[in-house]
């Protein structure tokens, strides 16, 4: 086995999706990169999306109206200041991926770009390349990212733990991080001036997700143990449509069939959305999610149906090839017969609390991407916001980050293993794992309860302790790790749901089924004691 080595970079980059690569390319220009992945470089949510980017990018549309539309399905907790910066530095954020990047957006005969329409929109503004948009701007990224000399993948590296001046008995900064080589077990230290969490989300601490199996809230859950600020983790995105296939593995549906035209519903043909809003298929998430949920307990049926047969084979074989294809696959002809789907967790819309540029409130530790709390998103995500708040915040953060000054401590204390000895109770990892993931999809989904809160949480607590007990008593592996975060994901979440004591946008609790005023702001952890902390007792 190789020796520990100690890495020296500017710029630490924690994920590989859409914004970890974007910052890379631009930070690259002053500074060192060094980027570590879990897996391979394009085993990101970014290469999963389906749709595109959301941005104004027509005449008939305008900045105004995207922020209204944001506002909106925002359900009253949007930051307005950083909705209008976000949307105004959208087009240019846009035309820089198509330029200095190639990605080649799908335009029609005159050259104007094929813009889609989601729920939330009120106008055509997402961008896209055919129906597979994030695969195609990860290749294109990793390709140009890869030739930059001052940039450094690291592939197969999992980050362990955030380094923190405050172990040193010094003001807190984030100076680095301990990574696990998974291919040799070796744990390495990495010492940077900035570091920027970019690693995604949360999506496999439910049982149902359309997330890869990297999404475990890793950069939200070391970010809260060295004291950064977590905002509105109860706040979680369920798509309302997954393809419910048993030997379909998390494929999305886009949304953009609904746009242009896809109905929902029953198992009799008839549909239902109507009931719920008057903006039928294109209501917003949290709507359309709950009105499935809805349906299917009524029927009692495993799915609901979406019909987009009406618009014939010959548009939808264009429009929506990779859908096509991959449900043929599944033995579904969806230009003759309705897709049946399910939701499914998606989108984190909380995370690691960060300013206009990025940053959190631990000097040199930045957030970008999932991972992080804008205050874009508000209550519920509009469709296509997520990949447009990646860019202008990669960008941004890779402007503000020339300015972060050096700390670190004068000699840097090495990792060290003490009594661990290795496991062989792997069955007890897996049991967790699996067990946290059912608890809160029974308990902390679409529809909630103080009940089903309380629990969640009792559940939770009792699965901390035990890993609690692994994690300083065994040798880390891949696994722990991933357990170790996925349980603290977990854990704010539920703490953030149970105090909210009403309901809005995608936190829904039937003990509370209107919106407060009162609550009309966000829910701010942060590791300690106190009436807006979060206890530590296992972190």
């Amino acid at each position: 086995m190789r020796p520990s080595t100690i890495i020296e970079t500017d710029y630490l980059v924690i994920g590989s999706g859409l914004a970890g690569l974007y910052f890379a390319a631009k930070a690259s220009a002053h500074g060192r990169v060094t980027i570590v992945t879990k897996r391979g470089v394009k085993d990101a949510t970014t290469t999963l999306a389906q749709a595109g980017v959301a941005a104004v990018l027509s005449d008939d549309d305008s900045l105004e109206q995207h922020a209204r539309d944001t506002i909106k399905t925002g359900a009253g907790l949007c930051n307005e200041k950083i909705v209008n910066l976000t949307v105004s530095e959208g087009p240019a954020r846009v035309s820089d991926l198509a330029e200095s990047f190639g990605v080649p957006f799908t335009t029609k005969a005159d050259g104007a770009y094929d813009l889609g329409l989601e729920g939330g929109h009120t106008r055509r503004r997402v961008v896209r390349v055919d129906d597979f948009t994030g695969a195609a701007i990860m290749d294109h990224l990793v390709e140009t990212v890869s030739k930059i000399p001052n940039i450094t993948i690291m592939e197969n590296h999992m980050v362990v733990d955030l380094l923190s001046m405050a172990k040193y008995g010094k003001e807190n900064a984030c100076f680095g991080a301990f990574i696990l080589d998974r291919s040799t077990g070796v744990m390495d230290t990495v010492i940077s001036r900035a570091t920027v969490l970019a690693s995604g989300g949360a999506g496999k601490v439910y049982l149902y997700t359309s997330n890869p199996d990297t999404a475990v809230g890793d950069g939200i859950s070391m970010a809260y143990r060295i004291g950064a600020e977590v905002s509105n983790m109860e706040f979680f995105q369920f798509h309302p449509t997954l393809l419910y296939n048993p030997k379909a593995k998390s494929f999305l549906i886009s949304e953009a069939l609904r746009g242009e035209g896809g109905i929902l519903k029953r198992a009799d043909g008839t549909a239902f959305m109507a009931a719920y809003s008057e903006m039928r298929e294109l209501a917003p998430r949290d709507v359309v999610a709950r009105a499935i949920d809805s349906e299917m307990k009524i029927t009692g049926d495993d799915s609901v149906f979406l019909d987009i047969t009406h618009r014939g084979a010959e548009f939808l074989k264009e429009r929506f090839t990779n859908i096509y294809k991959e449900t043929l696959r599944f033995g579904i002809d969806m230009t003759e017969q309705p897709i049946p789907v399910v939701p499914a967790a998606h989108y984190c819309c909380g995370g690691v609390q960060v300013d206009e540029w990025g940053a959190t409130n631990i000097p040199n530790l930045f957030a970008i991407g999932e991972v992080s709390h804008t205050g874009l998103h508000g209550a519920c995500r509009m469709a296509s916001n997520s990949l447009l708040e990646a860019l202008v915040f990669a960008g941004r953060a890779a402007e503000r980050v020339r300015e972060c000054e050096a700390h670190r401590p004068k000699e840097i204390i090495p990792w060290k293993s003490g009594h661990a000895v290795s496991s062989d109770e792997g069955v007890v990892v897996a049991h967790n794992w699996d067990e946290i993931r059912r608890t809160m999809w029974n308990y902390v989904g679409i529809v909630r309860s103080n009940r089903r809160l309380q629990r969640a949480m009792h559940r939770i607590n009792m699965i901390s302790d035990e890993i609690h007990h692994y994690y300083w008593n065994f040798l880390v592996t891949p696994e722990l790790i991933e357990l170790r975060n996925l349980a603290l994901t977990a854990d704010l979440i539920v703490y953030g749901a149970q105090r909210r004591l009403e309901s809005r946008g995608l936190h829904f609790n039937i003990d509370y089924p209107e919106a407060s005023p009162f609550y009309a702001r966000d829910t701010r952890l942060r590791r300690g004691n106190g009436p807006n902390h979060k206890p530590s007792r296992f972190w």
